[in-house]
């Protein structure tokens, strides 16, 4: 990775702002969790408000003596900034403080360095890093500003920064066209899940609201789940049953974050592709979180950033163990799910999430009378391996006469297989 990383965590000195515009305003109390996520060991924090950010420094004079008095009196290493900074704002402050300053977009990009398992997880991160660093590769040649021409005096500091460019450019290529390829695999796993009628369903949410804890208990699976931000950062997918829908496709996604950089949302459109493809998302919160609303207004700001705020959505208030309150649903006017309270950690409340998952994706159920000769036993085995029996009675005749109840995409592809026409065997009615 392109950062790095001591053995033990950097003394840090943290620095936020209030800003009077909204935008730009950010939480304290996150930055602090950002810090500690990326191994930071914070030993001072400097806090202020200003209107607006000074053009050159970010921070007023009086601001920058208070930092650089925290970094000798702690023997700090780093200042980290909870705003994003411009290029020459940190070239600035790092000339002036003679230590290494990053800001927030350089801090996340840092954890999600540390987070990256897959290869295709790596390789996204690594576009955020150069793409981010592209800005800032200046910084690493201020040792050549004073070159000027004259005997003795030229250097190579312009000839080098353009090479380094390049190479950043070319790689920088290289790896979107890589994406690009992981992008077309997803597609045809999209498609083929498509053609095969399995329904897809994305838990997205704000980061540490408990996404990969749901996800476990859910598919029994082991992805990394903790209390800190962006534990996950792998797309994780899997099957569940859900009843009188079948198997539904379950994914687990990086988590969001208050004005989450736009190279990351880019870099990693192939990861949230799969929620942009889903046909429900879960939307986990954080229900015990005092930010809650706030949190809840960026995520669906990133769902419509990666074009997702048009899919039906089922919010999951979890972490209810933490305020006292028993799992229950909620319902809009029309008896539709619309939220579901539970307690994943506990495993408290799972139950009526299936439920509603099994309302929203299984509204289209088939519930009739199937009339079988006594040469059908096959259509008879089968109907009774899809578990859609509810009960069999002997006619005169020698043909049976099933109640079936399955959902509609299970009897579709029931017919298709079997080569049969509805009107040929049904006895009943839809309903």
């Amino acid at each position: 990775m392109l950062f790095e990383r001591p053995d033990s965590g950097e003394r840090a000195v943290l620095v936020h702002l209030d800003l009077n515009s909204e935008d730009e305003r950010e939480d304290a109390n996150e930055f602090v969790q950002l810090v500690t996520s990326a191994g930071g060991d914070p030993v001072a924090f400097i806090s202020g408000k200003r209107q607006h950010p000074d053009a050159r420094l970010f921070v007023g004079s009086g601001k920058l003596e208070e930092i650089r008095a925290a970094l000798d009196a702690n023997d700090g290493q780093l200042v980290l900034f909870n705003h994003a900074l411009s290029p020459s704002q940190e070239r600035n402050i790092e000339r002036e403080l003679k230590c290494r300053v990053l800001d927030r977009t350089g801090l996340i990009l840092d954890i999600f360095a540390q987070r990256a398992r897959t290869h295709e997880g790596k390789l996204q991160v690594e576009l955020a890093q150069l793409e981010h660093m592209s800005t800032r590769l200046i910084r690493g040649w201020t040792h050549l500003e004073r070159q000027k021409g004259g005997i003795g005096l030229r250097g190579p500091g312009e000839t080098q920064l353009e090479t380094d460019r390049r190479l950043l450019r070319a790689r920088i290529k290289s790896i979107q066209a890589r994406l690009g390829k992981v992008r077309k695999q997803r597609n045809q796993a999209r498609r083929a899940r498509r053609r095969a009628d399995v329904p897809a369903v994305s838990l997205v949410g704000y980061t540490n609201a408990g996404k990969s804890t749901l996800f476990n208990v859910l598919t029994a699976a082991e992805v990394y789940a903790a209390d800190q931000l962006f534990a996950t950062l792998d797309p994780t997918v899997r099957r569940i049953p859900v009843p009188d829908v079948g198997p539904v496709v379950l994914a687990d996604t990086v988590g969001f974050i208050r004005h989450l950089p736009h190279k990351l949302v880019e870099a990693f459109r192939a990861t949230l592709e799969e929620a942009a493809q889903s046909d429900l998302l879960v939307h986990v919160v954080d229900a015990a979180d005092p930010e809650r609303q706030e949190n809840i207004r960026q995520v669906l700001s990133v769902l419509g950033e990666i074009g997702a705020d048009q899919i039906p959505l089922l919010e999951v208030y979890n972490k209810t163990d933490l305020l006292g309150v028993e799992p229950r649903i909620e319902r809009d006017d029309s008896g539709r799910p619309v939220r579901v309270w539970l307690s994943a950690r506990r495993s408290e409340g799972l139950a009526l999430l299936v439920q509603a998952l099994t309302e929203l994706l299984g509204q289209e159920v088939v519930e009739t009378d199937v009339s079988l000769s006594p040469e059908q036993g096959r259509l008879r085995a089968k109907l009774y391996s899809l578990n859609a029996v509810q009960s069999e009675l002997a006619e005169m005749d020698g043909r049976v006469k099933l109640h079936v109840r399955l959902p509609a995409v299970d009897w579709r592809r029931f017919l298709a297989a079997e080569h049969v026409r509805e009107q040929d065997i049904v006895g009943g009615g839809r309903a």
